[in-house]
């Protein structure tokens, strides 16, 4: 089992992050694991930064103003002293000693997410239609199916996290972005069912801008790896509907096209034509 980077990115988790840590160093004491902590707080306006400055044995880092969770993962990553890092939520959501299970499969996997599918898992009820479709969309998309796509405890390679980088976004979206880089990538990923608690304090979550920001990253990531998969069933409805329309044409017209059919079919063209010129690029990048 390799040395582990607790990197936990908290704001205004001044309830939470206290016996976050505490069950976190209890749990890796036990496991006799070499490990550090690091906490990077967000540019928290509560008592988030005093309540870490209690525990003397973790790395505090301080954003001077809320840059977002993805950011804050970033920071941590790069200060990181292991191979292996470890992430999770400061708002005691996710179960701290499930830690040296994920870290233990470290190993022949790049990544290995907790994905939230125990026995015990509290996703409020407005968000899971949303978290779904998002599921069934990345499935699709990436080719592989995905029991969590945006879970936020997780252990990864750093070195394979940090090839990466340049594309992690800043805000939510990190660990949904990572997820399909890897997949997309044919890196090896695990899930491992761990549960999912109610959480301390407040969520940060925006639902409705949150989702269509999800949505768009999805489709913009499996561009930048897979585009096919994007470009081949638009390809396809626009093949189906030109040749719709070229039939309904010479059936109706005597043999005449209408202007709307002609470009139409050349808007086809185009479709597959970029789609081709996309999927080489990709290719000519990836070698």
């Amino acid at each position: 089992m390799d040395n582990v980077s607790v990197v936990i990115p908290a704001y205004n988790e001044a309830t939470a992050v206290g016996p976050t840590l505490e069950q976190i160093q209890a749990v890796m004491a036990d496991a006799g694991l070499e490990y550090e902590i690091i906490v990077v707080d967000d540019g928290s306006t509560d008592d988030t930064v005093s309540e870490v400055a209690c525990y003397s044995a973790v790395n505090l880092i301080q954003h001077p103003h809320n840059k977002g969770y993805g950011a804050a993962l970033k920071t941590g990553i790069r200060q990181a002293c292991h191979d292996t890092i470890l992430i999770i939520d400061a708002d005691g959501t996710y179960p701290c000693e499930m830690i040296p299970r994920l870290a233990a499969e470290i190993g022949p996997y790049d990544m290995v997410v907790g994905a939230r599918t125990g026995a015990e898992v509290h996703i409020p009820l407005v968000r899971r239609p949303a978290k779904w479709a998002l599921n069934q969309l990345a499935n699709y998309l990436s080719g592989v199916k995905i029991p969590d796509l945006n879970s936020g405890m997780r252990a990864f390679k750093r070195e394979v996290a940090m090839r990466f980088f340049r594309l992690l976004p800043s805000g939510f979206s990190f660990t949904t972005t990572l997820t399909l880089a890897l997949l997309t990538n044919d890196y090896n990923v695990m899930y491992v069912p761990v549960d999912y608690y109610h959480r301390t304090g407040r969520s940060k979550i925006r639902p409705i801008q949150d989702t269509v920001n999800f949505f768009s990253l999805v489709v913009r990531v499996v561009l930048s790896f897979r585009p096919l998969r994007v470009f081949v069933p638009l390809a396809t409805v626009f093949t189906l509907l030109s040749f719709a329309k070229v039939v309904y044409d010479i059936n109706a017209y005597d043999f005449h096209l209408a202007t709307s059919t002609v470009v139409l079919v050349t808007l086809t063209f185009q479709v597959i034509v970029l789609a081709l010129i996309a999927d080489l690029v990709v290719s000519l990048h990836r070698s």
